[in-house]
Order: structure tokens, then sequence, then C-alpha cells
């Protein structure tokens, strides 16, 4: 007979971000709050991912981006970022790579939604396209 398990359920990810981001209770918690409910709002079925001891990730059809927490900024990173257009220069980190782009945040600085929403729409369109590729047939 199988006793009944006194270890409570794992949180979801989306409470452990809910929780990173009531911890850091400063400027920081309320960026990446904020940062959060505008990723929700250009993506209503975006997918809250915990990964790599503690960092927020967003997913839809693969990563969109990354939630990081520093000192001195909110970094959001971008992992298709350098085939995004960015017409309202929101990049500013991370632009040598060949994929990656981020977002530096620093305390005080506003974001233009707008052209943030418009970023992660183009993200998620990005990722929905490359999961629409038909595998390749190998020749014979």
């Amino acid at each position: 007979m199988k006793k009944p398990s006194d270890a409570s359920p794992s949180p979801s990810a989306s409470e452990l971000i809910s929780e990173k981001i009531a911890t850091l209770g400063d400027w920081r918690g309320a960026t990446l709050g904020t940062m959060r409910k505008l990723i929700q709002q250009a993506d209503p079925e975006v997918v809250e991912e915990w990964k790599w001891m503690g960092t927020p990730v967003w997913s839809h059809d693969g990563i969109i981006c990354t939630g990081e927490t520093y000192k001195d900024k909110v970094k959001l990173t971008f992992l298709k970022g350098a085939s995004l257009q960015d017409p309202a220069s929101l990049f500013n980190s991370s632009l040598e790579g060949n994929a990656r782009r981020a977002m530096d945040i620093a305390e005080g600085e506003d974001v233009d939604a707008a052209a943030f929403i418009a970023l992660i729409r183009q993200a998620v369109a990005l990722n929905s396209a490359g999961k629409a590729k038909p595998a390749k047939k190998a020749k014979s």
C-alpha cells in the first residue's frame, strides 16, 4: 500500500517568477513585473518557465526571452534577437552576437511599451515560423 506523500507540490514557474519579483522588492522587481505584463499582453499564450537555477523564461514555440536581474539592471535577452527588426533600438546589449540580443534596463529608465510589444510579437512569429517548416527529406 502506498503512503500519501508528505511532499508539497512544487510551485509552478509562474509562481516562482511572481515570488522572485516580490522578493526583489525594489525597482528591479517592479521593472521585471512591468516587462512580464507587457510580454503577457503581447502574447496571451506565452508559456512561463523557470530555468537555469532561477531565471524566468518566456516561450512560445521556443524561447522568446529570458529575464535576469543584476544589481544595476534588468536584462531581457532574446535568443533570436539578431533576426528581429528593432526600429526603436531597444536592444542595447549583446549586440556583437550572431543570434542573441539583449535589453539592459537601468533604474528609472522607461521602455517604449508599444515597441517592446511589437518586438515580442515578432519573436513569437519567428519561433512559430520555424516550427512550421517541414523536415528536410534525406536524399536517397
